[in-house]
């Protein structure tokens, strides 16, 4: 009987233990990235596209029933980003250029140039389908583009859009309460690679500007690594050498949006790399909390950028608009507000870039 107490004892005690041990027990977490199913992540996906407009810019000059130019210097004298160039209409800033090693046919060339004209010691060209041509939701817009000698520091090329839509009760949309959509930024300051980016504001604020209400979520592709990068870059190895196929400058890309009614996937040679969502809550499925939000994740074994959220004021939801393409030169003269910076004193000119075709197709 003694021996069995024993035993039972022991038995009892070894399995308070082993209980004991247990709740003591931290647990490890192994966190691991987020694989999401791909949502179109070629920009095409299950869908049907036709396409419902373009410019190939195969004519002898530039299509005015497709383009209007805009001249000057735009907001505050450097178009309110620190920018030294005056815009022109002249065919030394654009023309229609042939024989562009790659292309698929002509191109528009739009040329900045280091030169004394008017007031400026730069000039560029600034081509808008405002009035012309707008597109929304339930469009895909890309464009093939070269930004061949865009390889300094202060050097940049933007394809782009604005809105071509307002309230009914104001004279226009201020920015950024209209919101801007930033398909290529491609800067010589950076030159492995774009950022893609959305503009809007937290509250329509009686559509006044206002300084601290603006909100720009925005991502980086490698054109190397064909992702988003794990850290964003800073300005340096400019100019790219010689043959250096990791940098934009490098050959024609073909930049888009690929536009639905609740996001916005922003894509490079049909890589998806920064899907903004226009709801509260829609980019990561936890609910709606009134915070912006952004975060990454592995899509079809690629880094992508998530954000949100565009639609915070009732009065005007922006990306369910209809907005106009713009394609825009520029040399920076400011670090601290012209994205890419100030011109280095050494940047060449002229600085030529490309555009193969633009193409606007509709989703079914």
């Amino acid at each position: 009987m003694d021996q069995l107490r024993t035993a039972f004892l022991f038995l009892l005690i070894l399995l308070l233990i082993t209980i004991s041990c247990k709740k003591s027990t931290i647990p490890v977490v192994v966190k691991k990235p987020v694989v999401i199913a791909p949502t179109d992540s070629t920009s095409k996906g299950p869908f049907v596209y036709t396409q419902v407009w373009s410019d190939e810019f195969n004519e002898s000059g530039i299509d005015a029933t497709k383009w209007s130019f805009e001249t000057g210097t735009g907001v505050n004298g450097d178009f309110g980003t620190g920018q030294l160039d005056r815009a022109t209409d002249r065919p030394d800033n654009a023309t229609i250029a042939n024989n562009v090693p790659n292309a698929d046919g002509g191109c528009l060339a739009i040329i900045t140039r280091s030169e004394t004209y008017i007031d400026r010691n730069y000039t560029s060209a600034r081509l808008s389908s405002s009035g012309k041509g707008a597109w929304g939701p339930g469009y895909r817009i890309e464009a093939r583009i070269w930004p061949q000698n865009v390889l300094y520091k202060g050097q940049g090329f933007a394809f782009w859009m604005m809105p071509s839509e307002k309230p009914s009760n104001v004279d226009a949309i201020m920015w950024p309460q209209g919101g801007e959509i930033d398909i290529m930024e491609y800067v010589g300051a950076i030159p492995d690679f774009n950022l893609g980016s959305v503009h809007y504001a937290w509250f329509l604020e009686n559509n006044q500007y206002l300084d601290w209400n603006h909100a720009h979520e925005g991502a980086y592709y490698s054109f190397r690594d064909k992702q988003v990068p794990y850290t964003n870059p800073t300005y340096g190895g400019y100019p790219p050498a010689v043959g250096d196929t990791t940098a934009g400058s490098a050959g024609f890309h073909v930049y888009g949006i690929n536009w639905f009614t609740d996001r916005m996937e922003f894509s490079i040679d049909t890589m998806v790399y920064h899907i903004h969502y226009f709801n509260d809550g829609a980019a990561f499925g936890n609910g709606a909390d009134g915070q912006d939000q952004t975060g990454n994740a592995v899509i079809s074994g690629k880094n992508v950028f998530k954000s949100e959220y565009s639609n915070h004021f009732p009065e005007w939801w922006p990306f369910e608009h209809n907005f106009f393409i713009l394609l825009t030169g520029g040399v920076g003269g400011n670090d601290n507000l012209t994205y890419g910076g100030a011109i280095t004193p050494d940047a060449v000119f002229p600085c030529y870039t490309y555009i193969d075709w633009i193409r606007v197709y509709r989703r079914h």
